[in-house]
C-alpha cells in the first residue's frame, strides 16, 4: 500500500519534470529557439538575471535532454547518464515540492 507521504513525492516528482517541460516549451515557442545554459553566458547582465528563473525551472528537462543527447550521439557511459538522471530527477523533486508547498498554501491543493 502507498503511503500518503509516498503519494505526494510522487505527485511533487511529475509536477517538477511537468513544470520544467512547460517553462523549456515556453521559452522555444515565444523565442523559436531552444533553451540552453548557454543564456547564461551571454548578452548584457539584466538578461542573464532575466534568464536565470528560466534556468532554474527548466533545468531537469534540459539535463535530461542533453543526457539522451550525449547518450546517442557521443556513447556516453550509462553511470555517467545515471547519475544525471539522479540529478535531473532530485532537481525536479525539488521544484515540485516547491510548487506543491506553494499551492497548499494559497488553499489550491488539499
Amino acid at each position: 500500500m502507498i503511503t500518503p507521504q509516498s503519494l505526494q513525492m510522487l505527485l511533487a516528482l511529475a509536477l517538477g519534470f511537468a513544470m520544467a517541460g512547460l517553462s523549456a516549451s515556453a521559452y522555444r515557442l515565444v523565442t523559436d529557439r531552444l533553451p540552453t545554459f548557454g543564456l547564461l553566458s551571454t548578452g548584457p547582465r539584466p538578461f542573464v538575471f532575466a534568464a536565470l528563473p528560466l534556468l532554474i525551472v527548466s533545468a531537469p528537462f534540459l539535463i535530461m535532454r542533453n543526457t539522451l543527447l550525449g547518450r546517442r550521439q557521443e556513447s556516453r557511459r550509462f553511470e555517467f547518464v545515471f547519475l544525471a538522471t539522479l540529478i535531473a530527477g532530485f532537481w525536479s523533486l525539488m521544484s515540485g515540492l516547491g510548487l506543491v508547498m506553494t499551492l497548499q498554501a494559497c488553499g489550491l491543493f488539499a
